[in-house]
């Protein structure tokens, strides 16, 4: 840089802070400002409140319309005293209230909650909330309004009745089956007046806080999701991470569930709950005692004339796939409902290996009535019983590429360039192919059982009959082990230490070092300099696992445990039960026999070789070329 070009960048310097002080506002100028900040800031907060109150007049108007509407027909109902009505069995206890005439809280019997009591509350009247509207020409009807006079009851059964004016009523009928499925009708008496002709439709509105039930909020909130089935079947569900306020589903839906991990509320409709629904999910803090906060907005039929009811069925139980499926044969609907999908089995590939081998097992084993986590040993052990063939032929592959790991290195000794890395790769094929091995028949056979890990992944969280159970220090095997807990979130650990994950990631990282000295072996040239890359990697691997595995449940870090486990010890034996120098005199007779016969060798064999001889006469000729040069 010449000196002319320093002074000219000196003076663009100095003129720049020169005009940045001269245009720099004064000490009044910026109180002028500043109070003109004041008084827009204000402004503009008491614009805000102003159109708060005119919003919370208006929605006070409408309240009191609706109120107003409701009492025009129902005037008699708008009092009274709320009165509880128990329906219970052994599995369910209902609270029904007589104010608003629906199900104010529900108990599921035999089920320990997360502090320990006997006894399991899904929700009470502080988090749930159900009510059923209708849309008149000159009257709107809301049933949550409504002071329902209770009769016929029994242990299983209650009829609602609201008295309106001029003989009109609603009338609702409870039934409580034998186990968690509560039946429901809705009628209306002389009331086809009060709507329009073509009106056929009941509005239903439907929130719920979903509680947190378990112990570890952050596993448990991973798998609690609003969930819906479609009518022309298949099920899909609102995101679990994200906020989601009145979605649009805009086909046909039959029921609605408000999910947890282990238990559910659904609704189920007779005929179905009508297009375009909305449908609300919000995650809570964790703290707070709940999960998300879940909303539905539908619709089902209405007859207004009351010569057909509007049927309903409730569910209020455990997330049971074998119960689900029972659940739906009691349903009096007659529909294909597919309950059993609000037990989540994994992607299509993964959910077939689940629904058609592991839950037979599963049930087979834990008919047996031994211990949970002998169950989960069981299945490993049987899991690597049918995997082993696949498991030898992989590593019989690799005892191979090892024993001729000397010949491959004397083969290739001559490709020590970087430019001859091609021709060393071809050399080392075609000298595979010579004797009948190939290096893909280690790998295919290993990738081959990575949809039973992830579906085993995906079983084992959802298995509510791991839930409570305990095995050797594991207290709950469907939620994390703490060998340490704290009050405050670490950054990516928590609030805990898991020891079933420390231990799953300690074996991890112990049997990784062990395939990669088996690895190693059977390395050649680059290939054992690429692997101290791959090497890191691995041992990554568990480290991020840690990460990944703390919150989730001792269950599924046990079987993984264990699992590697048995790998290793499958590993050490086929080791040792291996004679290389055997193994190397098959390779050389397989050998021979290609040599005398070339015929006998394969296709891809053939091609090797022929690779091979054409990369030998490219260098050959290169090679001569470069003479002639010099």
């Amino acid at each position: 840089m010449d000196k002319n070009t320093i002074i000219g960048f000196v003076l663009i310097a100095a003129l720049l802070i020169g005009f940045s002080w001269y245009t720099q506002p004064s000490e009044e100028d910026i109180a002028k400002q500043r109070m003109q900040d004041s008084i827009t800031a204000l402004a503009k907060k008491k614009a805000e409140e102003s159109r708060n109150a005119e919003a919370q007049a208006s929605n006070q108007n409408a309240q009191n319309n609706v109120n107003a509407d409701t009492t025009a027909v129902f005037y008699k109902s708008l009092s009274g005293k709320a009165q509880n009505i128990i329906l219970k069995n052994s599995k369910l206890e209902l609270t029904l209230s007589t104010k608003g005439g629906t199900v104010e809280k529900a108990v599921i019997k035999d089920f320990k909650d997360n502090k320990g009591n006997k006894d399991l509350t899904l929700f009470d009247s502080k988090d749930q909330s159900l009510k059923f509207m209708l849309e008149g020409k000159e009257t709107n009807i809301i049933t949550s309004d409504l002071y329902f006079t209770p009769s016929n009851i029994t242990d299983s059964t209650v009829t609602m009745t609201a008295v309106g004016s001029n003989g009109r009523s609603l009338v609702m009928n409870y039934k409580l089956g034998k186990n968690y499925l509560l039946h429901f009708s809705l009628k209306a008496n002389g009331m086809s007046g009060l709507f329009s002709p073509n009106y056929n439709k009941l509005d239903i509105e439907w929130t719920d806080h979903c509680r947190q039930q378990e112990k570890g909020f952050t596993f448990e909130n991973r798998y609690a999701s609003l969930t819906y089935h479609f009518t022309d079947g298949g099920t899909d569900y609102i995101s679990e991470t994200s906020e989601k306020v009145d979605e649009k589903i805009e086909d046909a839906i039959d029921w609605v569930a408000f999910k947890n991990q282990f238990f559910s509320a659904v609704m189920i409709a007779k005929d179905d709950l009508g297009t375009n629904s909305l449908m609300t999910s919000i995650p809570q803090e964790k703290g707070s005692g709940y999960l998300k906060q879940y909303g539905a907005k539908v619709k089902t039929s209405f007859d207004p004339t009351g010569n057909n009811s509007t049927e309903l069925e409730f569910y209020y139980g455990p997330n049971d796939f074998r119960l689900l499926q029972k659940i739906e044969k009691e349903s009096t609907f007659n529909k294909d409902l597919e309950l059993h999908r609000l037990v989540y089995l994994g992607w299509p590939l993964f959910r077939i290996i689940n629904r058609w081998f592991t839950l037979y097992v599963f049930d087979w084993l834990t008919g047996l009535n031994i211990n949970m986590g002998i169950v989960l040993i069981l299945i490993t052990l049987l899991l690597k019983v049918i995997t082993y063939p696949l498991v030898k032929k992989s590593y019989m592959s690799s005892a191979k590429m090892r024993v001729l790991k000397p010949k491959l290195e004397e083969a290739t000794k001559q490709y020590n360039k970087p430019e001859d890395q091609m021709q060393k790769q071809q050399a080392m094929m075609a000298l595979y192919a010579k004797y009948g091995v190939s290096p893909l028949s280690g790998c295919l056979p290993m990738l081959i059982q990575m949809p039973i890990w992830i579906a085993m992944f995906n079983f084992v969280p959802n298995a509510i009959q791991l839930r409570g159970e305990s095995f050797l220090w594991i207290s709950d095997l469907s939620t994390y082990d703490p060998i340490i807990e704290w009050h405050n979130n670490i950054w990516l650990i928590g609030d805990h230490l898991s020891l079933t994950c420390i231990l799953f990631c300690v074996a991890n990282v112990l049997y990784s070092i062990m395939t990669i000295r088996q690895q190693k072996d059977q390395m050649v040239g680059a290939q054992a300099e690429q692997m101290k890359m791959m090497q890191w990697m691995t041992y990554l691997m568990p480290v991020m696992f840690f990460f990944m595995f703390n919150d989730y449940s001792s269950g599924l870090n046990f079987y993984y445990f264990v699992s590697l486990f048995f790998s290793a010890a499958i590993m050490w034996t086929l080791r040792k039960t291996t004679n290389d120098e055997k193994l190397l005199s098959i390779l050389e007779a397989r050998y021979q026999e290609n040599k005398n016969n070339p015929k006998k060798m394969s296709g891809l064999a053939a091609r090797l070789e022929a690779m091979q001889k054409q990369a030998e006469e490219l260098k050959r000729q290169r090679e001569a070329q470069d003479k002639m040069r010099k």
